[in-house]
């Protein structure tokens, strides 16, 4: 519908309102879906009406949309059920429950459960949940405070929430210009016209008594009147006034404007010319012309008719160009062309020379990342000049703040609702959970960023400027991989563009993710995309790894051209900044590279750029800046070309240590351009502007940015800091090779890549200068320099030796070496809007109603000591299953009553772990290192035994100086979320190990923190390390280099009475906030339980140190000096 249309409907609706036209005015909002009327939906929900609350939401959402809508009719369902079973009415009740409430079963099987549970209750508000339930009036209301703000956040009712602002009784007001318009027209005008209907045109009848001819619409008769034909009121821009006595009109006066147009509000939009995108796209061969799919209402821009298609011959690579033009499309261009034609004659545009120094291109490296996995894809922000967006093969992205070497934000990969996804998707996670990044692009404005998976999907997050990501979208987007994706203005409405493995482009909608188009017609994988507009006309084009170049208008006539892209591979198209040169860079199979520009007249090639390898070690990538330069990523280089000439400018190999073919991006002003390392990080280069542009940032940056770490010489590569939530505890996950290559899947358009191996990489080129610096760390031995907690206790105090914060952050388990559990929740207060978990605010030690106690089994032929325990939450925080050396337990959380008891031992049960998706599928580790999946639906077994394991590597831990050999005792390990490193525990040591068993740091107990180690886990965003010791000291170590950042004594968080008792209590464990990545809890000997966070003056750890403290260097192992990681030739 056209916005005037769309207007009609807002003067209609007001027309019937005044009209008193009730109901008639809601059933129109709702079939219309324009205005949500949320005084109406108060009324209705207040009223109890749910049949007519959810009939006037249909109008506008429905369940499925997103997880907005589903919360929305969620809610309505649960008080309708509720009233149901407050009333004691049971059959109503199952009634709901059945009908209404069953489709949330498939989103979230274990709230439906619970749900059904609250019949089996004599009232419904013994469920501590719903406990201060109070009347019907009260919980409706506390529920329409809850459903407003659904309906505010949900992106389907934007701009439908307010209606538009404009005059009374309008409808009325432009009926009466049009029927004084009509009487202007009269041959013979009465004076006091009486008009009767509105079903015709008005006509004054004639002087004989006849009426005179009606007037022609569109249009109209003779002459257009001229201004002042009729007596003016006085009024500037009035040209005639006539008062109709007719039943309509109840306005004062009729006011005509000056008739010097003819207006037609709601004519079709006009398809745009032929010629509207250059000859070469105003055209196709008929039998290239696949229709498709297209899901965009009818009146959106139009292609040119299929009977003015000329046919277009494929163009081979690197050949003459040939003239395919028409008059129309000549006229366009000529208007597009700026300057003389160049050496090359074709009749394409041509620029003036640019005129560059050697001051123009960032060749200077000014700033070294550690990213810590293969970065796949980079993108600057396109307002803020050194806000950098990247993307990993691990499907972690990052935001940098390149000038103060800040990590603003960091994303670990995870599906947001599995439960929407199609069947292909979840089945090819559960087969391969790997899944990679494959571009990452920010929108136009810097508001909104996409990101591109190797498996299906796109996610899409909002930004704001201080680094907060929230999440937007998530569409299940391409069967197989997202190779593309990319922004576009179609019909002046933010789109999101992808295309994928199934050789498919789609257009989806960027507020409410609903596909729009679908382009078929590529009869290859479609590797990418490239949006653009000339004079209005929006289209895209696309390149498919058969070497196929398409472009597409946005309706369903298919492609509008067909040619071959030099090297008939894996190519990237780019417009210049001015978006007036269209360049195109891609590698063939055998390795030759090719840049060249386009003539877009033309569809031919204007010139090729010459200075690439003649055997590329993978898929060149480039970039294009300040309409002046291109550059590419090649032979262990960065290339620069000036874009009017053909021969290689210059080049740098930014001090070394770059891949055989190094990704690159600009920034929008062309002062800095960021570089992919063989090390798994990134390299800005910048000329004077953007040195210029850092040392500013420099200066004003305070010192709690200030990071201050050397690096040592040498050293592998360290732990990358894009670490998620890990699992309080060690992961099973079997070892595996470091992937420093796309994620591939078998389907892949990548499949075909041959990796290159670790000798192609350049060595890099070390600075001898870099020295290791003293570091003067915080320590902290008052309680006043942090905020520190003791949780509230009355239970017998017996040793945590588990400890782990839920989820969702509200709330801590800790499990006793008595085989007790103990829960503290925080609640929701002044002090604790929020309700997480605080050193702040002082929770409540959980217990039911009945005074029961989550209690394991234990085995009475070993004592507590000896027996291991073991613990896991499910995803919804609902279940816990536990051990503790007996049975293995199934919890309810809620009412701490055991579900279910299993396996006996022996063996006992060492470890336990949830289905990431299904809660009802528990994997447990066991003594005899055999893992058994048991599945709670069916009550059955599956055991694989780690006897028919094949064995990859082994490695004993290394001793520290002077200690004895082998080493002895336990050790615990921590995967990172990338599963390509892992952190080691042991009493003489913490350390860094790669994949292959790799020491890459370690660090042992000396100086202030010579005692031996305890426990650590890494922080949520895995920036940090924290380390508990024997003395019960707490140190806090960077997760990259394990400098310590901050020393904590025990006085600091134990207060001096117990101290003085003489008690040694000590951390046995410690677990790491959620989402909180400076807080943490430790668990202690003496069955207490401390949260720890920074004090308010500092807001993270170590924060106040300055560049001058240097760094108290990590030990490099002695294996991790001779090696170097591959860099396999990938997008």
């Amino acid at each position: 519908m056209s916005s005037l249309s769309r207007e009609l409907v807002f003067l209609i609706l007001q027309f019937l309102d005044e009209e008193k036209f009730k109901e008639t005015v809601h059933k129109l909002e709702q079939e219309s879906g324009f205005f949500f009327n949320m005084k109406y939906f108060e009324d209705q929900v207040q009223a109890g009406e749910w049949d007519e609350v959810e009939r006037y939401l249909s109008g506008f959402t429905k369940v499925e949309d997103n997880r907005y809508s589903m919360k929305i009719f969620f809610e309505i369902r649960k008080q309708k059920y509720l009233e149901a079973l407050d009333k004691q009415d049971r059959a109503k009740a199952v009634e709901i429950l059945v009908k209404d409430l069953k489709v949330f079963a498939s989103f979230n099987e274990d709230l439906f459960k619970e749900i059904t549970q609250l019949m089996t209750l004599d009232n419904f508000r013994q469920n501590e949940q719903l406990s201060k339930y109070g009347d019907t009036k009260s919980a409706r209301n506390i529920m329409l405070v809850e459903l407003k703000k659904l309906i505010e956040a949900n992106p389907l009712f934007r701009d439908k929430l307010a209606f538009p602002g404009f005059k009374a009784s309008r409808l009325r007001t432009l009926i009466n210009q049009s029927l004084n318009w009509q009487h202007q027209l009269c041959k013979n005008p009465r004076p006091n016209p009486d008009i009767k209907t509105l079903f015709t045109d008005h006509s004054c009848a004639s002087s004989n008594g006849t009426r005179g001819p009606p007037p022609i619409n569109a249009p109209l008769a003779g002459p257009v009147p001229r201004p002042g034909v009729f007596p003016p009121l006085g009024g500037q821009g009035v040209s005639g006034v006539v008062a109709f006595d007719c039943e309509l009109n109840k306005l004062p006066i009729g006011i005509s404007l000056s008739p010097t147009s003819i207006l037609q509000p709601f004519q079709p939009v006009v398809s745009p010319p032929p010629s509207a995108i250059a000859n070469w796209m105003s055209s196709a061969n008929p039998s290239m012309n696949h229709a498709a799919v297209a899901a965009a209402p009818p009146n959106l821009l139009q292609a040119p008719s299929p009977a003015a298609f000329l046919k277009h011959p494929r163009t081979p690579p690197g050949g003459p160009g040939m003239d395919y033009q028409t008059a129309d499309s000549e006229h366009l261009m000529k208007r597009l062309r700026t300057g003389q034609p160049d050496e090359v004659s074709f009749s394409g545009s041509a620029h003036p020379p640019n005129m560059y120094s050697p001051d123009d291109l960032p060749k200077t490296v000014v700033r070294n990342l550690s990213q810590g996995s293969n970065v796949m894809s980079m993108d600057f922000h396109p307002q803020q000049q050194t806000v950098l967006l990247v993307g990993t093969n691990v499907g972690d992205i990052s935001i940098w703040e390149v000038g103060s070497r800040e990590r603003l934000t960091l994303k670990i990969f995870k599906v947001w609702d599995i439960s929407t996804c199609s069947m292909p998707f979840q089945t090819t996670l559960v087969k391969d959970a790997t899944i990679s990044v494959n571009r990452c692009v920010w929108g136009p404005e810097g508001s909104i960023l996409g990101v591109a998976f190797s498996k299906h999907i796109v996610q899409i997050y909002t930004y704001n400027p201080s680094g907060e990501l929230r999440q937007h979208l998530e569409i299940d987007a391409h069967i197989g991989g997202v190779n593309d994706i990319a922004f576009a203005y179609p019909n002046k409405q933010l789109c999101i563009v992808t295309c994928g493995d199934d050789k498919t482009i789609k257009v989806w909608d960027a507020v409410a993710g609903r596909r729009q188009y679908t382009f078929e017609g590529h009869e290859a994988p479609v590797y990418s995309v490239c949006p653009h507009h000339k004079e209005h006309i929006q289209f895209i084009f696309s390149t498919a790894i058969d070497g196929k170049i398409k472009a597409w208008l946005y309706d369903s006539l298919g492609s509008r051209v067909d040619y071959d892209a030099p090297g008939q591979w894996c190519t990237t198209m780019a417009y210049s900044a001015d978006g007036t040169r269209l360049f195109s860079c891609g590698t063939s199979k055998e390795g030759e590279s090719h840049l060249v520009e386009w003539n877009e007249s033309e569809g031919a090639i204007k010139r090729t750029f010459s200075g690439f390898r003649k055997r590329s070690l993978g898929v060149v990538q480039f970039d294009t800046t300040r309409n002046r330069f291109l550059a590419a990523g090649d032979e262990f280089q960065i290339k620069f070309w000036d874009m009017d000439n053909t021969n290689i400018l210059t080049s740098t190999d930014g001090d070394g240590g770059l891949p055989a073919s190094p990704r690159l991006r600009f920034n929008k002003e062309g002062s800095l351009l960021a570089v992919t390392t063989s090390d798994n990080g990134i390299k800005i280069l910048a000329n004077n502007d953007g040195q210029r542009m850092l040392r500013m940032l420099e200066t004003r940056a305070s010192f709690d940015g200030a990071r201050g770490l050397s690096e040592a010489v040498n050293v592998k590569p360290a732990i990358p800091g894009a670490m998620g939530a890990i699992a309080n505890g060690s992961s099973s996950v079997s070892p595996m090779l470091e992937r420093t290559e796309r994620v591939q899947q078998p389907m892949s358009l990548l499949a075909t890549m041959e990796s290159s191996r670790g000798a192609d990489v350049k060595p890099r080129i070390l600075d001898t200068t870099d020295k290791i610096k003293s570091w003067k760390f915080p320590d902290i031995s008052d309680s006043s320099q942090l905020k520190t907690l003791k949780l509230p206790d009355s239970l017998t105090p017996s040793k945590i030796v588990r400890l782990l914060y839920t989820n969702s952050g509200l709330a801590l388990l800790a499990l006793c070496s008595n085989a007790v559990h103990k829960l503290w929740k925080w609640q929701r207060n002044e002090r604790n809007p929020s309700g997480k978990s605080s050193a702040s605010s002082v929770p409540q030690l959980w217990q039911p109603p009945n005074g029961a106690l989550m209690s394991n089994d234990v085995n009475d032929a070993k004592t507590a000591e000896d027996s291991v325990s073991c613990i896991a939450l499910s995803k919804n925080d609902s279940y816990v299953m536990s051990a503790s050396g007996g049975k293995v337990s199934l919890f309810n959380m809620m009412t701490f009553k055991v579900m279910t008891t299993f396996m006996p031992p022996p063996p006992a049960a060492t470890y336990l772990a949830f289905h990431p998706q299904d809660n009802n599928i528990i994997a447990i580790g066991m003594e005899d290192s055999t893992i058994q999946i048991y599945n709670v639906r069916v009550d059955e077994l599956c055991i694989w035994s780690i006897d028919g394991w094949e064995k990859k590597k082994s490695r004993p831990i290394q001793a520290p100086p002077g200690h004895q050999t082998p080493l002895v005792g336990e050790t615990r390990v921590q995967f990172h979320n990338n599963q390509s490193h892992v952190l080691v525990v042991h009493e003489s040591q913490i350390a860094i190990y790669d994949a292959q068993l790799e020491c890459l740091r370690s660090w042992y107990p000396r100086d202030s923190l010579s005692s031996t180690v305890s426990s650590a886990i890494y922080s949520c965003d895995g920036m940090l390390i924290f380390t508990g010791f024997g003395d019960g000291a707490v140190g806090i170590f960077d997760a990259d280099s394990l400098n310590l950042r901050c020393r904590i004594a025990s006085s600091a968080y134990i207060s001096s009475s117990i101290s003085s008792n003489g008690s040694n209590a000590y951390p046995v464990v410690i677990a790491a906030h959620p989402s909180d990545p400076n807080q943490f809890a430790l668990g202690m000997s003496d069955g207490a339980v401390h949260v720890i966070e920074p004090s308010d003056a500092e807001t993270k750890w170590g924060g106040s140190t300055s560049h001058d403290n240097g760094a108290l260097p990590s030990v490099p192992s002695s294996s991790a000096l001779n090696s170097q990681p591959s860099e396999t030739p990938s997008r």
